[in-house]
């Protein structure tokens, strides 16, 4: 395929995939289930953190969060008391334990405390960047303002250290996105679609390097950059719209 042939192929699959019947197969079907935009904010950032692994199991593991977290994440994040943690002990998901888990939800407290909550964090760091994936790296020295031990910094990926960040992509292009598709939520303002990075995984990765989209083996920032100039050379202001069809494409076994 030419590049014309190439950006009509991905068109009509992004058509294909970016429809309400993409939610029950995916985690962002968690965060679907509130109207709240801080609910809806801070179920989608928790459920990114755990979306790796068996899918079936990170649905599993988002509900049982969302039940500990009493169906209303965002009042327990304002609210808790440091003895409301206790009910995280034995919540486990692959590496991220309960004690990760714990520092979560304090960290996500202190960001509504100290930085006006997600979007004000993620916004800021992206006004002094100007680059989203260099503001990533700055959010994650604001989220671990808090005690915490060294292991749970894995746990938010940074770019700026060669991570593809595919969670933290993932989670922004939730937020981010604006369409009239009904998947992405398209809730935040201070950040343009235009400067979202694909959600680098294994099916988008091998997806990509088939079609050529993508020279570079290791999923890591350094691909992610050069996906992302290719992707912005076929929609400038929605580039990461195509993360539905490379996904689809390679979870669906089409290619």
């Amino acid at each position: 395929m030419n590049r014309k042939e190439l950006k009509e192929f991905l068109d009509a699959k992004v058509e294909q995939y970016n429809t309400p019947d993409f939610i029950p197969h995916d985690p962002i079907q968690i965060p679907h289930l509130f109207t709240d935009k801080k609910d809806i904010e801070i179920a989608s950032f928790l459920v990114a953190t755990i979306a790796w692994g068996n899918r079936k199991s990170i649905i599993n593991n988002a509900h049982k969060l969302m039940t500990l977290l009493d169906q209303s994440p965002a009042d327990f994040i304002r609210n808790h008391e440091e003895s409301d943690l206790d009910r995280f002990d034995g919540f486990v998901h692959r590496t991220f334990n309960s004690e990760d888990c714990k520092t979560f939800m304090r960290s996500l407290q202190h960001l509504e405390k100290k930085h006006d909550g997600l979007e004000h964090a993620f916004a800021k760091a992206y006004q002094e960047k100007a680059n989203l994936q260099e503001a990533i790296s700055q959010f994650k020295t604001s989220f671990f303002e808090v005690d915490h031990l060294p292991r749970t910094q894995k746990h938010v990926s940074d770019p700026m250290k060669n991570s593809s960040a595919k969670r933290i992509n993932m989670f922004l292009r939730w937020m981010v996105r604006k369409d009239n598709a009904g998947v992405d939520f398209g809730i935040w303002n201070s950040i343009p679609m235009s400067a979202l990075s694909l959600p680098l995984d294994v099916h988008t990765g091998n997806v990509a390097r088939k079609l050529k989209l993508l020279k570079r083996k290791q999923n890591d920032a350094k691909a992610v950059a050069e996906l992302d100039k290719v992707l912005r050379g076929f929609d400038p202001k929605d580039p990461i719209k195509y993360d539905f069809a490379l996904f689809g494409l390679g979870a669906f076994k089409e290619l």
